[in-house]
């Protein structure tokens, strides 16, 4: 299975999704479900998604989702161990970002034999470039 990197402005290069989804396995896949589950855990997967990959910090998505630090903490580290978030320190901050290539690993899990299995999409719409 042969990995391309997609060119995008200022934004992480990342594999085609289309084959990234293959190697996920199927406990992966229903981890990162479970995780999106919870309404709080979804609010910030979405605003991380909406930050692209410059990211937040938790005192950023705390104001934003009025959120109190411990409850958002608990939220960040369970979307960290479902592989759908990244931490990274940046001096005395944490910078947490969505994880792209998880999030469209999922989507083309899910949207793999959609349509009776005709292809309906065009093969860059089932991945975010960023």
């Amino acid at each position: 299975m042969e990995h391309k990197p997609v060119p995008a402005l200022n934004c992480f290069t990342i594999i085609r999704y289309f084959h990234y989804y293959r190697m996920m396995e199927e406990k992966d896949i229903v981890q990162a479900l479970a995780a999106l589950a919870q309404p709080m855990r979804l609010r910030v997967f979405r605003a991380l998604v909406v930050a692209g990959t410059g990211g937040l910090t938790p005192s950023v998505i705390a104001d934003q989702l009025h959120v109190p630090p411990a409850t958002l903490s608990f939220h960040l580290k369970e979307l960290t161990h479902a592989s759908l978030i990244t931490q990274e320190r940046d001096g005395r901050n944490l910078i947490y970002r969505a994880a792209f290539d998880t999030m469209n690993g999922l989507l083309g899990y899910l949207t793999d034999h959609c349509c009776q299995g005709q292809p309906c999409l065009d093969e860059t719409a089932v991945a975010c470039k960023c």
